[in-house]
């Protein structure tokens, strides 16, 4: 087959859902190099695409518009039922991996529905918002098979979309092989770069009201009236609404007991992950939620919400608690770092949990999707 996977989320590397675009594509390449791949983006005039390794070898395709443009153009496609097939060439099967689905008439279709967050919290812009709930039911209704990362992603693609559920593929995602793998040189080396003490506890993820950041700090608020003066390190960018938090943690006045280390590079993610205490994740929701997988790759006890994917994802190897109560996330966060034989059997069920999540799978699946789709 000849593969076109748009790897825009990648070569800009957003997030989760670039992590995803990256490893997969890479991951069929290698393992897969019986079939095509085209890496397909869109390239704004002037902007400098960034392609990892893995992504470097494989031919390109783009469209010369950024992100709004761009989407104005597949949403317009899709209300007039014009033909994109052009923008990705001679694909057998092309995959959307963006949340953003050109309307084609001749190449199969794979798109992947990463969550709702738009749905079921406040989490975009306004115009993204608005965008996706435009366009949405008619990306998946137009779709010849839709993949998602967890078992509840799929509950609410059925429950907010009537969809043929046999057209719903899960297929969870991976972690890199490097999170199970972290020397205590580099647990060292970054500690002395981020000039961070030998026990913290670590967040991990844009600041952004979904990630439930406010609660975290009142959970942590309740843990110093307990005496436990154990630092608070956050990493993530600032997302959207972030003023709303940050100004709450001004008004605390904690100073460096809570560390923003802002964006962290992917290199050094495995050894912060590594040298944290506990592992704090109290999203309200994930469609898969990577942190807490990465989390326990790497060897540290994880606490985080029972909310959505979160459950699947850690199954009993973590504490999960209501991310509503600040309370219950507090208790569960003293547990984890005043028992030290609590926070070795977490180690060991997170690891074993972590194993089950490799991107050979995830890229196995995706071929078998791909498989059933394919017109050829």
């Amino acid at each position: 087959m000849n593969i076109v996977i748009d790897v825009s989320p990648a070569v800009y590397h957003r997030a989760g859902i670039g992590r995803f675009a990256y490893e997969l594509a890479k991951t069929l390449a290698t393992e897969a190099p019986e079939h095509r791949y085209t890496a397909f983006y869109n390239q704004p005039p002037g902007a400098t695409p960034s392609f990892d390794p893995g992504l470097d070898i494989l031919p390109r395709r783009s469209v010369p518009w950024a992100d709004k443009p761009w989407r104005l153009r597949v949403l317009l496609a899709h209300y007039v039922r014009r033909g994109q097939d052009a923008l990705v060439g001679d694909a057998d099967v092309f995959h959307a991996t963006d949340h953003l689905l050109p309307y084609l008439h001749d190449a199969a279709n794979v798109f992947s529905l990463h969550d709702l967050t738009f749905l079921t919290t406040e989490t975009h812009t306004t115009l993204n918002g608005l965008f996706l709930r435009l366009s949405m039911r008619r990306f998946l209704e137009r779709a010849d098979a839709i993949v998602v990362p967890s078992e509840a992603t799929k509950t609410d693609a059925l429950r907010y979309f009537r969809l043929p559920e046999a057209k719903l593929h899960v297929v969870p995602y991976g972690v890199d092989q490097r999170f199970f793998q972290v020397e205590s040189d580099a647990v060292r080396s970054a500690l002395q770069k981020y000039s961070l003490p030998d026990t913290f506890i670590l967040s991990v993820g844009t600041i952004e009201p979904r990630k439930n950041l406010s609660r975290l700090l009142d959970a942590y608020l309740l843990l110093r009236a307990q005496g436990i003066a154990m630092p608070l390190v956050l990493v993530g960018r600032k997302g959207w609404r972030s003023q709303e938090f940050l100004k709450r943690l001004e008004a605390a006045q904690l100073g460096q007991d809570v560390q923003l280390l802002g964006f962290v590079d992917d290199f050094d993610l495995p050894a912060l992950y590594a040298a944290a205490t506990v592992f704090v994740y109290p999203s309200l929701y994930e469609g898969f939620g990577f942190p807490v997988l990465e989390a326990m790759a790497s060897g540290t006890p994880v606490v985080c919400s029972n909310a959505a994917s979160l459950p699947e994802v850690v199954g009993q190897a973590g504490l999960l608690v209501s991310p509503y109560d600040s309370d219950e996330l507090s208790t569960a966060m003293l547990a984890v770092i005043s028992k030290s034989d609590l926070r070795a059997a977490l180690k060991e069920a997170g690891h074993q949990q972590a194993q089950q999540f490799n991107w050979s799978a995830t890229a196995r699946a995706t071929l078998g999707v791909y498989a059933c789709v394919s017109r050829r």
